[in-house]
């Protein structure tokens, strides 16, 4: 270390940082972060990476990964000064949960495919779950907290470990389809309208999830390719000194087929 770099090589550098901006001296802001406080950066920071590995960027994905990783960093030092855990403990914990998790690596358990991985995590996971005298169930471990789409996503695929899930692709189709109808017929009711449509794009993830898309990257995507083609159509519509409301519905249409 030196005093133009305080820190040294290695994963250690960020931690070291992030104990230095907390201690006494360091950054009136860092120091008085807390855990509630940094929940909006943390999610914050999920969706850039997210947003950088859809770009296929490694310098963008390097960066938020770094920044990812401050979140940990601050998160585990209030931790530490706290009493409570310290970052190496976060590190041994879950490098242990790994290898119990991964007999077929780390011991003499074999398996046939990755699908059975994931039926093996799920009944480690239920059986630590009854040691511990929890009986809960297996879909009470996704976090409410997440966005409604990943939500659903999480439930439906703990519920498929344990065996509830449609049998074919062409099965969670048919539920697409089914609730889609059941739309429609209650359309002119708004509360059956509010139902019926979670109940669709419930399915919708289902079916999802019965072709292996990821809804979430899905959606972004087709969000993204919405975004571009709308900008150009309304790039095209100024140069004309015009606005989509001074477009009909069949020249709206037309505009759109235009612009791809």
């Amino acid at each position: 270390m030196t005093e133009d770099r305080p820190f040294s090589d290695g994963i250690d550098a960020i931690f070291q940082v992030v104990h230095r901006l907390r201690a006494p001296g360091g950054c009136p802001w860092d120091r008085e972060q807390t855990h509630e406080s940094l929940r909006p950066y943390l999610l914050e920071e999920t969706y850039e990476l997210l947003e950088a590995i859809d770009a296929g960027d490694d310098v963008k994905m390097r960066e938020e990964l770094g920044d990812l990783l401050l979140q940990v960093a601050m998160h585990a030092e209030i931790a530490a000064e706290e009493g409570r855990f310290d970052a190496a403990e976060v590190s041994e914990a879950v490098a242990a949960k790994m290898v119990k998790r991964h007999p077929h690596v780390f011991g003499d358990v074999s398996v046939a495919n990755a699908d059975e991985v994931l039926r093996n995590w799920e009944h480690q996971k239920i059986q630590e779950s009854r040691k511990a005298g929890n009986d809960e169930s297996v879909v009470d471990r996704v976090p409410a907290s997440l966005p409604a789409l990943a939500w659903a996503l999480g439930l439906q695929k703990r519920a498929a470990r344990v065996g509830f899930d449609f049998a074919t692709p062409a099965a969670a189709a048919e539920s697409v389809a089914e609730e889609a109808r059941e739309l429609a017929a209650d359309a002119d009711d708004h509360e059956r309208a509010f139902e019926e449509m979670g109940d669709l794009l419930f399915a919708i993830v289902s079916l999802a999830r019965s072709l292996k898309v990821n809804p979430e990257d899905a959606l972004r995507v087709a969000g993204q390719r919405f975004r571009s083609r709308f900008a150009a159509a309304e790039a095209a519509l100024r140069r004309d000194g015009k606005g989509f409301t001074d477009l009909d519905d069949g020249e709206k249409l037309q505009l759109w087929e235009k612009t791809r």
